[in-house]
């Protein structure tokens, strides 16, 4: 077997221990402990991260955060995860501590020159764009790790008219148009509720645990109407143009012959105060016909706007 096949293996035998002796690894490759001890220095200055103990019964250790061994990529493979490393250069906060330019780098420096053209002409064309937002999310990877062990979480929350202190049971956390969302089972209210990462003040791991019996696919698919209310919306083309974006929206827009529309559907009489800021922001270009509560926040909030400017 080659040196180059040897440091390779051993990169693979290492990463997958943690702890272990030079003898050990004599004996897996057939080589001397001499050799051994050289093998695992060389592989060390490579960036593969063991460090040694000293005594009686001492010997090698990998780190926690060790690397991953070689993989080989074709260059459409490589060329999808460089831009779905891409994806994620619009967060400020990640679940881990992740350096995304710093593997973005790694791997554009495997590639070949002409692979590398191609991408720096593919980042003028193509961007998987997601808002930059300013707002940190410290606590993703808590939060992460909460999920994992099944533990709850103490959250200091930022609510509209006072911060509140809750007990959770975190479900996962998932990005959407540039923010990190926690759905959690709230104890006290003993129902799953939604909250904005960024949001979270402070946060403690309870020593408490708590099994949940839903995971993030299946809240995502468990939405149900529990308190159905009938939502009837006449739209401008403008109007329709605008819902169209909304993914909650899109598929129960009717678009007529004149290039107007309406929305009919049912949604839960717990969204009444959200559809009804969406719905203010449209102006002229949507006229909520049902429910009258709705209409009526609608109104309120305008007279409100309208004082509010006198």
């Amino acid at each position: 077997m080659s040196k180059a096949k040897k440091i390779f293996d051993l990169i693979m035998y290492v990463n997958s221990k943690k702890n272990f002796t030079a003898q050990d690894v004599a004996y897996e490759f057939n080589i001397s402990v001499r050799t051994a001890h050289r093998y695992l220095m060389e592989i060390s200055e490579l960036g593969v991260p063991i460090y040694t103990e000293q005594g009686r019964n001492g010997g090698y250790r990998t780190l926690e955060n060790r690397i991953l061994p070689p993989i080989i990529f074709d260059e459409n493979e490589a060329l999808a995860i460089f831009f779905a490393f891409q994806s994620l250069k619009y967060y400020k906060s990640l679940p881990f501590d992740t350096d995304i330019d710093s593997a973005s780098r790694k791997l554009y420096a495997t590639l070949p020159e002409d692979a590398k053209n191609k991408i720096n002409r593919l980042e003028t064309l193509i961007c998987l764009w997601n808002p930059k937002r300013n707002i940190a999310s410290p606590f993703l990877k808590d939060i992460v790790e909460a999920v994992l062990e099944s533990n709850t979480l103490i959250i200091e929350y930022v609510s509209k008219s006072k911060n509140k202190k809750r007990e959770v049971k975190p479900i996962g956390v998932y990005a959407y148009d540039g923010l990190w969302y926690m759905p959690a089972f709230d104890l006290e209210k003993d129902k799953v509720l939604l909250f904005r990462v960024d949001r979270i003040a402070s946060l403690e791991v309870s020593k408490k645990t708590y099994q949940f019996p839903m995971n993030l696919i299946d809240w995502f698919d468990s939405y149900t109407i529990k308190r159905p209310v009938r939502l009837h919306v006449k739209l401008t083309r403008e109007g329709i143009r605008q819902c169209q974006s909304k993914s909650w929206l899109e598929p129960h827009i009717v678009v007529m012959d004149d290039e107007n529309g309406y929305i009919d559907t049912i949604i839960d009489k717990d969204e009444l105060d959200f559809v009804s800021n969406y719905f203010l922001q449209l102006g002229i270009s949507a006229k909520v016909i049902e429910p009258q509560e709705i209409v009526d926040n609608i109104k309120k909030q305008a007279h409100a706007l309208i004082n509010h400017y006198i």
